[in-house]
């Protein structure tokens, strides 16, 4: 084996091993609870045994999954119980806008005690209401329990690193016996059966991990090798929900123990989808309106750095993503999206918000919130009836009308309202035949944009759409996509790029007419720059240019996969103007 295999082959195990330590160091850390524990043998023996048999226990994906125990989680979550009940008692002072609740309400929420945590069985008080048949789900999910403490999430990301490291290990290790020559580290870490246990872990995780796959399944295949895109394939199409009792404790946690009498006539405990952060459930309220309940994995919000962290490490190990990814930067945007979709108080503020802004468009409807069915991490909204965009053949003339009021939207976020929903998930946008209306989803990840940076940047799509190359040049520099110090080979390539995706809405390229997004080649232009801009490319982006350039991206992706035929230019007129400002 050449010194230079078993270098990468020491590289991969160091960054299992930080796993690891990291595992270790949270446990001295922020388990201050361990000294008193040790002064109660009984109940430190208690602790030790249930740590141990959860170490020995094969983690399996099936339907009688055990639901994990742990009891430094559950001291956790009852002193941010109370610290959350004197929030809850002065929230009407502090949010004028939140609709007022009663002394019982406040009181009967977010209930706890680690005894209800010890035991698996249900509440023998609660009446369970199953509304929906499971066989008629349209969509085949499996059921495992959410690890919901950092320690335990932790355990999983450094048993997977553990298991990717021995595999790679097994596998040089028969090549030497063979007489093989060695593979790549890459190529056996990306191995099918490693590709196999990656998404399985990933999609049994949920949170980060999983929304970093989403996140990152939007990059074009040319920036992302083809083994991470695998993955990222394998993770779209998982689907893990919560066990009955894990569901119980998360939305009575929230809404308090007796929630389905109080809130709902009755609620499906089968979800109708399973996402990363949480899962979606149809009930019916008291006064018989259909709702969507959106209950969040337990342990999400609270894990975010950590799952970041570990998986960078993981991510660097591998070597297999080019450094003009900037892949810290990157997590770090992450990061704060993450944290901003794991609030549900701020995405009903939101969806009101949006709700408002688009009052009086023809075409886009969003859902309302029932503010006294949701609360931090329970989010009751109106059930929109449409069909997600991308899972019924409309006419030609439909997709095209889809498309091009989708476009429209994105300019009008960016360009009129400074404000987006910055997911390009095509799950986010439904079509209602009957009412002719684009339902509009998830507002977790809106952001507002600041005047001055939206000014800059709506130049440099002007100077696009004129197809003007010193304007597009110098209004990357004021943004700080160049430095100007990149070699002429870079910022050719940049520029060539930004001038390519102003196309659709150019004057001199469409005349007035609309642009056909069937026979395309802005894509394949701007693809065959990214290599070369990934090896010379001296700054990241724009912080604010990652969830937009993901949503505006996502749309020219949705038109061309629509083969829509667009008024872009049209559009842009009357959205942007051609006018510097």
């Amino acid at each position: 084996m050449s010194s230079k295999f078993l270098f990468q082959t020491y590289t991969l195990a160091h960054g299992s091993s930080r796993v690891v330590k990291e595992s270790v160091k949270t446990v001295v850390q922020n388990c201050s609870i361990l000294s008193n524990l040790a002064g109660n043998n009984d109940l430190y023996r208690q602790a030790r045994e249930a740590s141990d048999k959860a170490r020995n226990q094969e983690f399996t994906l099936t339907a009688d999954a055990p639901e994990e125990f742990d009891i430094f989680q559950a001291a956790r979550e009852k002193s941010k119980s109370v610290k959350h009940s004197t929030k809850k008692g002065n929230d009407i002072l502090t949010n004028p806008k939140r609709p007022k609740t009663s002394k019982k309400n406040i009181s009967n929420k977010r209930e706890f005690s680690t005894a209800s945590c010890r035991s698996n069985k249900e509440d023998p008080k609660v009446k369970k209401q199953v509304v929906s048949d499971p066989e008629k789900v349209k969509f085949e999910m499996s059921q495992s329990a959410v690890p919901s403490s950092r320690i335990s999430r932790l355990y999983h990301y450094g048993t997977l690193a553990a298991g990717v490291g021995l595999d790679v290990l097994r596998q040089s290790v028969q090549n030497y016996a063979k007489g093989e020559q060695s593979s790549s580290v890459g190529s056996m870490i990306m191995s099918p059966r490693n590709i196999e246990r990656i998404a399985k872990k990933f999609s049994r995780m949920r949170g980060a991990a999983l929304k970093i796959g989403q996140m990152l399944s939007f990059q074009d295949s040319a920036v992302l090798p083809p083994e991470i895109q695998q993955i990222l394939l394998r993770v779209q199409n998982s689907a893990h929900y919560m066990p009955a009792s894990q569901l119980e404790k998360a939305i009575a946690f929230e809404l308090g123990k007796d929630w389905r009498t109080r809130h709902f006539k009755s609620f499906d405990d089968i979800p109708i989808a399973a996402a990363s952060i949480g899962q979606v459930h149809k009930a019916v309220t008291e006064s018989g309106e259909d709702v969507v309940v959106k209950v969040q994995y337990p342990g999400v919000s609270d894990s975010i750095d950590s799952d970041l962290d570990n998986m960078l490490t993981l991510l660097t190990a591998s070597r297999l993503l080019p450094p003009g990814l900037f892949l810290d930067k990157s997590v770090a945007n992450a990061r704060v999206e993450l944290k901003w979709e794991c609030d549900y108080l701020r995405e009903a503020s939101n969806i009101d918000r949006f709700g408002q802004l688009l009052k009086d468009d023809p075409v886009f409807v969003v859902p309302k919130v029932f503010h006294e069915s949701s609360d931090e991490h329970v989010l009751t909204m109106e059930h929109m009836k449409g069909t997600e965009i991308m899972k019924k053949e409309w006419d030609q003339d439909t997709k095209s009308w889809i498309a091009s009021n989708i476009m429209r939207l994105t300019l009008t976020e960016i360009a009129q309202f400074k404000f987006m929903q910055t997911d390009p998930n095509w799950a986010n946008f439904l079509y209602n035949e009957e009412t002719k209306k684009i339902e509009l989803l998830d507002f977790g990840a809106c952001r507002n944009y600041d005047k001055e940076f939206i000014r800059i940047y709506l130049n440099c799509l002007r100077a696009s759409a004129k197809k003007d190359h010193k304007m597009v040049e110098k209004y990357s520099q004021d943004m700080g996509f160049l430095t100007g110090l990149e070699t002429d080979s870079m910022t050719n390539a940049h520029v060539e790029s930004i001038l390519a995706l102003g196309e659709p809405f150019s004057p001199l390229e469409n005349h007035g007419k609309p642009y056909d997004f069937t026979g395309q080649t802005l894509t394949d232009r701007v693809r065959g720059n990214i290599k070369l801009m990934l090896n010379e490319r001296l700054t990241p982006p724009p912080e604010e240019t990652y969830s937009l350039h993901r949503k505006l991206s996502g749309a020219y992706l949705l038109c061309a996969r629509m083969k829509a035929v667009v008024p872009c230019e049209q559009i842009f007129q009357e959205v942007v103007g051609l006018d510097y400002e």
